[in-house]
């Protein structure tokens, strides 16, 4: 989701890509399985996520609501399937969510295509119930994720950059960082900060999900073939040593974020 107004054929063609990758998420069991067990991850703090007032921003080619049916979905993208269509950028905007209505906000590998998504963050604030959450999950820079993001992962990474924002957007789909939220969260506590007035930042939650099982399915552009029974007695291990040992071995993080 950007900022900027795209041309036909740009919004076009990012709609194909859309398409394309939801059906490789469809047709990738071991991919399906990841995104299951991570959203039962992202909503394990609440009792009951079907009572929920959820909203999903980014959801072009999520599956969560194949797993949680109550959730809104959204994006910039004009696709049938979605529910609601807008630029997340002006959230606040946007009649289609009353304010002060959402039980949860939830992105999974959003923010880092965002423009400023600390201003995102801010704005979003508004259509939370006081105590609601930004559920948000990204790639975490451990020993062994960095590598494998800095050089076999399509999109770029710059830990190099002076705001907390983009450098240049070329489209709904063409533009991220994918270090910018680790950047934010993780190296940069100033930036975090910019969103304290809204979210009580200092006690926010932090989990990290995954080692290697994101990567052995092939994610969205490949799919390996390893046997879906090898994956799953597979993927608890590599769930339990992300945990124990996130700065040597973790690839992403989910954070919590609780509206003032």
């Amino acid at each position: 989701m950007k900022t900027i107004a795209v041309g036909q054929s740009d919004t076009a063609q990012d709609c194909a890509v859309t398409l394309r990758n939801r059906a490789r998420l469809s047709a990738n069991q071991n991919l399906r399985f990841w995104y299951r067990e991570l959203y039962r991850d992202q909503f394990e703090g609440f009792p009951d996520p079907a009572a929920l007032s959820v909203l999903e921003v980014g959801s072009g080619t999520s599956p969560l609501k194949q797993f949680l049916s109550n959730v809104v979905t959204s994006d910039v993208l004009g696709l049938d399937y979605l529910d609601l269509v807008f630029d997340c950028h002006e959230i606040d905007k946007f009649d289609g969510i009353m304010d002060d209505s959402l039980d949860v906000i939830t992105l999974t590998n959003v923010l880092h295509h965002l423009k400023r998504p600390i201003e995102f963050l801010n704005r979003a604030a508004n259509k939370l119930k006081r105590g609601g959450k930004v559920i948000a999950t990204e790639p975490f820079f451990s020993i062994l994720s960095t590598p494998i993001f800095k050089y076999l992962h399509h999109e770029p990474v710059d830990f190099g950059i002076s705001e907390p924002e983009l450098k240049s957007v070329r489209g709904p789909l063409a533009s991220a960082n994918i270090a910018l939220p680790w950047l934010i969260f993780f190296r940069r506590r100033d930036w975090a900060g910019k969103v304290s007035e809204n979210y009580d930042v200092a006690n926010c939650s932090v989990r990290f999900f995954s080692a290697l099982s994101y990567m052995a399915t092939g994610g969205i552009s490949h799919k390996v073939p390893i046997p879906t029974w090898l994956y799953r007695t597979f993927f608890p291990m590599d769930l339990f040593l992300s945990r124990c040992f996130p700065r040597l071995c973790a690839s992403f993080f989910t954070i919590v974020l609780s509206r003032r």
